[in-house]
């Protein structure tokens, strides 16, 4: 241990590991093998040496490789000059390739390899070593992509792979030996190589190898990976690999491990030291390390961060700026009813709810700091009928009950009995007054939660006689004939997965596994349009709070933003590496969120489509996304049975709630944001008190250069509330405008 932090510590930066290695021509990145890993071609630590005197054996074995290469291929000019430069007697190519090294391609003493093998161990090397000496000669070796094509389907990293066990083995008994303090945060590397090298036996087609290495590690990775490892482990063959897309897209991008820059350097000294490159390789090539100054992070903080299938997210991609602040609202007069002056001057108060009244229409006539200017993205105007709907909110929320924690709402649940169909999904209009269910047998049905009956519009010969001056007009073009409490809706090839009304409830949204969303009016209750663009099941969409805008996300592994009079979608949202499960807009309708099978949640911008901010935490496919009414805050839900607490500007998670024993399908912050409700699949509502998980963090920890808060344990202090149904999974939770909860689930006998 203490020559390993004693020894000499290379001065090159972070930005090491970070870079691109050198490309050999053919795609397939490589770095000098013969050389300790931070060391670079032109640096002071090869140039003006006599390699052949003063090199390693290695090193000089590599270059009578390359040499013998060039020989064999006539490239006489290339043989001249790179032996020149390495500083090589003429009769050098007379010298045996083989050597006498009893070291196979990665350094392990003890390899007894034939001659043959030991050939093609160094041949392996030789597009690695040209590149790395010569950078002329790497458009050389390309033209010759045939030979170099079967080196590189035997040997596609450094080194044999048979000696990766070796390899693990050190590292592992490395990193347990090293202090506390750094062990945790060093211990995050062992899953990405763990599967890197599985992957590497398997395409190299050692499938007994690859079996060991998996039964003999397996065990060593964290139980959040269980069901990866799972997936993994049916991965035997080298056919296997093809068309799986997750483990292509884990083959290219980078694993994210945020560490901070002394467990960093101690795991670069020892690499260095160890001229382990085969590991300093899979660390370079799939691997991105975030190095943050400051104490390590503990096994409890790197655990809450961790667990999705690409790593964390980058502190970068958190840092750009969210307009996270609500739209100014249209400024409407609040006329006051008839009723309610009758009502006021008997009680001889006249001017008791007339204050009230003109706060809430005047409540938003500061522009937040904080807020998107009102023109950033197009929103459609305001039509009369939208106004007076803004009218009944308004009054409706001059009556709305003030939520706390000796305050808890009322709930009033929704069991779906009969459901043979299989409800799937479930959704509420904002004013409460219709409920919609989509279900596996492709259908979905509306009905109404009021005494008023649903009605279709008349048919055109009809509506000709109807006298369109009249002041009830609306009504007259209903046809009475027609009304009922539900209505089926037919139009899918699949079962329905997603469901959303628009905000003026004259639409509803359906999503689908024929891989199409569907726009129902409400009016005629027919399809309007079929969205066409996702090639796969489309598991969820939502309608933006303005309307006009929709989302969706699929099987596809991308997201699509909509607009109702365009067939095809405005932007598309690509980033996730696994299915889009769950999609909601923002308060402001900028912004979008989406979860992922992948266990990240991310944040699109709807002008640019860029991506502006990546959380990561949850151990299972997120199912659930909520943003509390400021726009300040998101929840999120998922198969791991717990509720994370995102702080939007910062970019970072604040609360962790737990208590829920099953999957969490839904989320809802109360009209005022003083309560969170979470339904899940273990068939209760829990009540969370939001105020005190957002007024509890302290400012300091948002300035903190590692990205990271710590958090308390106060599950238990939040829960406000359990509610359990007799045997009713909770797939939808919605507040009415007076902050009454509604939950809704089909009854499983």
């Amino acid at each position: 241990m203490a020559a390993v932090q004693g020894g000499p510590v290379d001065a090159v930066e972070e930005k090491d590991i970070k870079s691109e290695p050198s490309n050999d021509g053919c795609g397939n990145n490589s770095t000098n093998d013969g050389r300790p890993p931070s060391t670079s071609p032109g640096s002071s630590a090869s140039a003006g040496s006599n390699t052949s005197a003063a090199g390693p054996p290695e090193d000089q074995q590599t270059l009578l490789a390359v040499l013998q290469f060039l020989k064999k291929n006539k490239l006489t000019e290339s043989v001249n000059i790179l032996r020149r430069e390495a500083g090589l007697p003429e009769d050098s190519l007379d010298l045996k390739v083989g050597g006498d090294s009893g070291a196979g391609s990665g350094g392990a003493p003890g390899d007894g390899k034939t001659e043959g093998g030991d050939a093609s161990s160094l041949l392996s090397r030789v597009t690695t070593a040209s590149s790395a000496v010569a950078p002329a000669l790497t458009k050389v070796v390309a033209e010759d992509q045939p030979d170099v094509n079967v080196v590189l389907s035997a040997y596609s990293q450094q080194g044999d792979p048979k000696l990766y066990p070796v390899y693990y083995s050190g590292l592992k008994r490395f990193i347990e030996s090293v202090l506390d303090c750094h062990r945790a945060e060093l211990s995050q590397v062992f899953y990405p190589l763990f599967v890197h090298m599985y992957l590497e036996l398997v395409y190299n087609n050692l499938e007994s190898e690859a079996k060991a290495f998996f039964d003999k590690f397996s065990g060593d990775q964290e139980c959040y990976y269980a069901d990866d490892l799972r997936v993994l482990s049916s991965l035997s063959k080298r056919e296997h690999m093809r068309g799986n897309e997750t483990l292509l897209d884990f083959r290219t991008s980078k694993f994210v491990l945020r560490i901070s820059r002394d467990s960093y350097q101690l795991l670069k000294r020892h690499l260095q030291e160890r001229q382990n490159n085969q590991i300093w390789n899979i660390i370079q090539e799939h691997l991105y390390i975030d190095i943050f100054d400051g104490m390590p992070r503990s096994k409890s903080q790197i655990d809450t961060m961790s667990g999705s299938l690409a790593g964390e997210g980058k502190r970068e991609a958190n840092k750009a700026k969210v307009y996270y602040g609500l739209l100014k609202e249209p400024e409407i007069e609040l006329p006051l009813d008839d009723e309610d002056e009758e009502a006021e001057n008997e009680e001889g108060k006249p001017k008791k709810k007339k204050p009230k009244k003109d706060n809430m229409g005047s409540k938003s006539k500061k522009q937040d700091p904080n807020s998107p200017a009102q023109t950033r993205i197009p929103l459609p105007e305001l039509k009369d009928s939208d106004k007076l709907d803004k009218i009944m909110y308004m009054k409706e929320a001059t009556k709305r009950i003030r939520l706390g924690p000796d305050n808890l709402p009322s709930i009033c649940f929704y069991s779906f009995l009969n459901a043979y169909q299989g409800l799937t999904a479930v959704d509420f209009t904002d004013d409460s007054s219709l409920i919609a269910g989509g279900y596996a047998d492709s259908t979905v049905r509306v009905w109404s939660v009021t005494p008023k009956k649903l009605r279709r519009v008349k048919s055109a010969a009809d509506l000709n006689l109807i006298d369109k001056e009249s002041d009830d007009v609306l009504e007259r073009i209903m046809d009475e004939k027609t009304s009922s409490e539900s209505k089926i809706l037919y139009g899918h090839g699949g079962p329905v997965y997603g469901i959303s009304f628009s905000p003026d409830r004259n639409y509803l949204l359906s999503s689908s596994e024929d891989g199409t969303v569907r726009l129902w009016s409400l009016q005629t209750f027919t399809c309007l349009v079929g969205y066409k663009g996702h090639n796969y099941p489309v598991w969820d969409t939502h309608f933006s709070p303005h309307g006009y805008y929709f989302v969706s996300g699929g099987h596809d592994r991308v997201a699509r933003l909509w607009a109702t009079d365009h067939y095809q979608p405005l932007r598309i949202f690509s980033g996730h590496l696994a299915d889009v499960t769950c999609t909601r807009f923002h308060p402001n309708s900028n912004y979008l969120a989406t979860g992922s099978s992948d266990r990240t949640i991310r944040l699109w911008d709807v002008l640019n489509g860029n991506c502006v901010r990546i959380f990561t935490g949850h151990k299972g496919p997120i199912h659930a996304l909520a943003f509390s009414p400021n726009g300040k805050f998101l929840a999120s839900g998922a198969t791991d049975s717990r509720v994370l607490l995102w702080d939007i500007g910062h970019g970072l998670m604040i609360g962790e709630l737990k208590g829920h024993t099953d999957s969490i399908y839904s989320l809802r912050f109360s009209r005022d944001g003083e309560i969170l409700a979470s339904g899940s699949m273990d068939n209760t509502v829990r009540l969370w008190n939001a105020t005190k998980a957002f007024d509890d963090l302290e400012t300091d920890d948002f300035t903190a250069a590692t990205g990271h808060v710590h958090l308390q344990d106060n599950s238990q202090e939040l829960l406000l509330g359990t509610y359990l149904s007799k045997s009713t999974p909770v797939i939808h939770l919605h507040f009415t405008r007076r902050n009454l909860l509604l939950a809704a689930g089909a009854y499983n006998p």
